[in-house]
Parts: structure tokens; sequence; C-alpha cells
């Protein structure tokens, strides 16, 4: 029994894995945001999304089609990379990925609702109450895709570099560039017009929520860290509104 889950958590552990568990995030998000938003106009998107769709909007190609094609691109890296892994691919274990991510984001939930229960009422005001269900979902998705990819793939593995030849510790500098992504994930939600106001309730929260999902990337990869965020978000939407 013991072999067969460190040969889980080690399997798993890995860039085939976590890519392959993350598509549905992308392609689930872009269709519900589709069926959910469908005039132009009225999309509301997660704000790393719309930083990337705008600077990719701005070089004159079309987001959607230059994001999917990028996807692919992906992709086929992924699998040469891994393609000796690929041969072992076990499918039975994506399954017990999303069961994993589910524990962790139910921990997260009761933790959060325990300790600063206050933040959940402010999350989900403004603009996305009057949103419907489904687009909150998209959301949800979203930002279980998009930020991750963005603090936890691109800012932590770069902090980590750097913090790691710097304190000539892999530990040491794991640690810093953990610490400093979740502050920096935890401040960038009150930042400009669409900024929540800041409390420090809110803000201890969200560092305490980035340390945990810095962590699971760091330890478990990128597939479980997103779709632990995103199945976090939607049990606080369903709890919100149920």
């Amino acid at each position: 029994m013991s072999n067969q889950v460190n040969s889980y958590f080690k399997g798993t552990n890995s860039l085939l894995y976590s890519f392959l568990l993350s598509l549905p995030l992308f392609l689930l998000y872009e269709f519900l945001i589709l069926i959910s938003q469908p005039e132009g106009d009225a999309i509301v998107r997660i704000s790393v999304d719309v930083w990337v769709k705008q600077l990719i909007s701005s070089l004159g190609v079309n987001a959607i089609s230059f994001s999917l094609l990028l996807l692919v691109m992906i992709g086929i890296v992924v699998v040469y990379k891994e393609k000796e892994r690929l041969k072992d691919l076990r499918f039975a274990y994506f399954p017990l990925m999303l069961f994993e991510s589910a524990l962790y984001a139910i921990i997260v939930a009761i933790l959060s609702q325990t300790i600063v229960s206050s933040v959940l009422n402010m999350d989900l005001q403004g603009s996305i109450q009057e949103l419907s269900m489904t687009a909150k979902i998209a959301l949800s998705l979203g930002a279980g895709l998009y930020e991750e990819l963005f603090f936890r793939v691109i800012l932590v593995s770069l902090l980590t570099l750097i913090f790691v030849r710097f304190f000539k510790n892999k530990w040491a500098g794991t640690i810093a560039s953990v610490t400093l992504a979740a502050l920096l994930f935890s401040s960038v939600h009150y930042i400009g017009a669409l900024g929540d106001a800041f409390t420090l309730s809110s803000f201890l929260y969200r560092f305490v929520f980035g340390v945990i999902l810095n962590v699971l990337y760091v330890s478990r990869g990128f597939g479980i860290a997103a779709w632990t965020h995103a199945l976090y978000d939607i049990m606080v939407i369903t709890f919100l509104n149920g």
C-alpha cells in the first residue's frame, strides 16, 4: 500500500501530470465565459487573464486564437520533454488528483471560515455579485488557472531561482520565495481602481492563502495548486449563495 502511495505522489508530481490536469481548467473557463457572457463588451474575466489578452491584442493578434495556439505549443513541448513518462501515464491518477485538490480546498475553506470568516462577505461584493452562477464558476476556474500560472509558476519559480542563488541554500531560498510571493499575491488585490479596500484581516488571510498555494505548488505541482484554488473559490461561491 505504501509503495502505491509513494508511486502516486512521485508520479503525479511532474510537469506532464500538471499540464494534463490543468488543461480542462483552461477549456472550461473559456467555454463558461463564452456561454455566460456572450456579448463581448460585457465580458468579465480574471485580471491576470485580462493582462495577458490585452498584451496579445496590442500586438494585433486575436487573443483567443493565440492562447489556443500557445496552449498547443506548450503541450507539444511538455509531451516531448516527458515522452518517457508518457509511456507509463496512469489515467486512474487524475481522479485521485482532483480528490486530493478538493481535500486541500475543503481544509482551506474550513480554516478561512474559522479564522477570517468576515473576509468571505467581502470577496463577492461589487460587480461579481450581479453575475450568473455560471459566470461565477467560470471566474473561479479562471482564478485557479491564471492566478496560479502567474503567481506560482512564474513568480515563485523566478524568486526561488534568485533566492537559492542568494542564500546558497535550497530550503532558505524556497522559504524566502514562498513568503515574498505570498505577500505580493495578497498585495495585488488592493491595487487599481477595482482593487478591494485594504483591511488587515483580508490582507493576512490572502497572505496565508498564498503561502498554502505556494507550498502546494512547490511540493505537488501546478495542477494540484490550480485545482485547489479553483475548487476553493467554487466552494466559497456556493456557500455564499446557499
